[in-house]
């Protein structure tokens, strides 16, 4: 008997968060349908953002851009001129979980692409 084949890694640090907030929010919420499984644990990214903002590497401002937007499940839009704020900050929070990500094995693959300004 072989054991369950574990998902592969995510290809991004935004396909991470969106369902780590999934996740979180499935288990808050009865009525929210839970995502599939993933490579790791929602627990796993959360650490990963605790100790981004541990080291200051991120601010409040980070964590509640990335739990507004990830709710919503889309990413803010630069074109459009009242979320483009959002979508910086957004940005910049997901380049550094990013790191933290990949080195704990959670996502592989290319980096996050730039939007067109």
């Amino acid at each position: 008997m072989t054991a369950p084949k574990r998902p592969a890694p995510f290809h991004s640090a935004e396909a991470a968060w969106f369902w780590t907030i999934a996740v979180v929010h499935a288990a808050s919420d009865p009525v929210a349908r839970p995502p599939g499984p993933g490579p790791c644990r929602a627990e796993d990214v959360l650490r990963c953002l605790d100790a981004l903002y541990r080291h200051r590497r991120i601010d409040l401002l980070h964590a509640r851009i990335l739990r507004i937007w990830g709710l919503r499940g889309v990413a803010p839009n630069p074109a459009r001129p009242r979320e483009r704020s959002d979508w910086r900050v957004w940005h910049e929070a997901l380049e550094r979980l990013e790191g933290a990500l990949r080195a704990q094995g959670i996502v592989t693959g290319s980096a996050m692409p730039e939007a067109a300004d």
